[in-house]
């Protein structure tokens, strides 16, 4: 009897022991993040790891894509639309125990719009013309014109609220109001975060999570198999999936995302500031080889910068259908009969690196010599996004409705069009939805005629998760990888 008891005891402290290890959950990434700040560079991987885990905005995406409260709990907006009054939550600390009020708010927008601001969407607020602090739960913003996508754009993890104070610190020990507080980051390898204990909304349920950074897909698949991943939810290769799917320890989720997956061409130098020369790169991709080749038949073929699934989408693939002989005449028409060389430079993720090589091979067939070069995150973003110095790069654009940086003549790819910038300034005039999906469709309709990049795909979300883990996001309507409502199954 003794020792039947002694081995219950036993079996009790272990099943007990197993249960309290499923508080914590290790998520792979494939792109180690190059610093922690979302508000000041433009790397997805920032906000998949920060974005509502640790920092908060005054308004959040749900997993749908619909705007929710955030920092704020409410607000108001003029009739004029000129001005939103944001009441905000009582009782925020942030991780450092600062309480947090609307002093925070104005710094956090005054840092977003100085001149010296390094923010990659800083062009999505440049309507705000001030920041009033009413008091410490009331801020206001007032607006230079209407933008009708005010709070749509406040949820951008570009938008988060920081406390002045851990400004100088943010890229390495981020400080937010978030259900998670930054424990440790150990790079080349992963971050760590553990659950705030003094979180103002409702509590995580798990404890504590890890961001584990996996670049090559065949580890990426050996740690899953392992159980040294419990979810990666943006899986690097596809060509798993269906293994996964006939595992039952394993659940596959495939969504949607707002990564439109674009062939870029720098509109700023030449052969590409030529329409003609543009016009003959896009006929000479096959969009469906590509997406069969790289990843593995996932993904939706577009034909200009717009999610397909967003109610204002308009199918224009067919401007830019494959036709290699029309891309050899429109090359001959713009004096280039024999074709030309540029330089194809590649990101890290899958779908740029593989499809690179299939898109390489495309062009030269029509005479268009791409010299790949491949590139860390770091090396591309200081390369091609800031410093423009490419001819051609493959890259998916994850942030939501950005159709906006096509009226941007600075952008990395350089297209400077009166004529769309005209569009992008009467969409901001617009609040109802109706009549900015047809300034939206006007927009989508322009880039496509003028062949400013090649349209690939709208990226595909592909994820593997353990079958037991619930509340992951499907579908990705922001670049984040949302804990908050993530748990074990009993």
């Amino acid at each position: 009897m003794h020792r039947m008891l002694t081995a219950a005891a036993t079996l009790s402290l272990a099943l007990g022991s197993a249960a309290a290890a499923q508080t914590s959950i290790t998520i792979g990434m494939q792109l180690e993040p190059p610093h922690l700040d979302p508000t000041s560079a433009a790397a997805a991987a920032i906000d998949e790891v920060v974005y509502a885990n640790v920092y908060e905005g005054l308004t959040r995406f749900g997993p749908d894509g619909s705007i929710h409260p955030g920092l704020a709990e409410s607000w108001e907006i003029a009739d004029d639309g000129l001005s939103y009054t944001f009441t905000l939550r009582p009782g925020v600390l942030f991780h450092d125990g600062a309480t947090f009020t609307a002093d925070d708010v104005a710094f956090t927008f005054e840092r977003i719009l100085a001149d010296e601001s390094t923010n990659a969407q800083k062009a999505l607020y440049s309507a705000i013309d001030s920041v009033n602090v009413i008091d410490d739960r009331t801020v206001e913003i007032t607006l230079e014109r209407p933008n009708g996508a005010l709070l749509f754009n406040l949820a951008w993890g570009d938008a988060v609220i920081i406390d002045p104070s851990d400004v100088e610190t943010l890229q390495t020990k981020p400080v937010g109001t978030g259900p998670f507080m930054f424990s440790d980051w150990v790079q080349g390898d992963r971050v760590e975060l553990v659950r705030n204990p003094d979180y103002w909304g409702e509590p995580a349920p798990l404890e504590r999570a890890t961001f584990k950074f996996i670049s090559d897909p065949t580890a990426a698949f050996a740690a899953m198999m392992a159980g040294d991943i419990d979810a990666f939810p943006v899986y690097p290769a596809p060509e798993n999936l269906a293994q996964f799917e006939s595992d039952p320890r394993f659940r596959v989720l495939v969504g949607s995302t707002e990564g439109e997956t674009i062939l870029s061409m720098n509109n700023g130098v030449e052969p590409f500031n030529d329409i003609r020369v543009r016009q003959a790169v896009a006929h000479a991709i096959d969009r469906q080889a590509v997406i069969d080749g790289a990843m593995f038949g996932y993904g939706t073929p577009i034909g200009t910068h717009f999610a397909p699934h967003h109610p204002a989408y308009v199918d224009l693939t067919g401007l830019s259908a494959h036709d290699p002989e029309r891309a050899k005449e429109l090359l001959a028409e713009a004096g280039y009969p024999d074709g030309f060389t540029t330089t194809l430079k590649l990101p890290p993720p899958s779908y740029a690196r593989r499809g690179g090589e299939i898109i390489a091979a495309q062009l030269r067939a029509v005479g268009i010599e791409a010299e790949i070069v491949n590139l860390e995150w770091a090396q591309w973003l200081e390369e091609v996004f800031r410093g423009k110095d490419f001819g051609l790069t493959i890259v998916s654009h994850t942030e939501p409705l950005d159709i906006g940086i096509y009226a941007r003549p600075d952008y990395y790819f350089q297209y400077d069009d009166p004529v769309m910038q005209a569009l992008n300034t009467g969409l901001e005039f617009m609040a109802n939805p109706e009549d900015r999906n047809v300034v939206l469709g006007a927009m989508q309709d322009r880039i496509a005629r003028q062949y400013v990049v090649g349209f690939l795909f709208q990226l595909a979300k592909t994820g593997v998760a353990n079958a037991r883990i619930e509340g992951l996001w499907e579908n990705s309507p922001t670049q984040a990888n949302d804990l908050t409502q993530v748990r074990w199954a009993e």
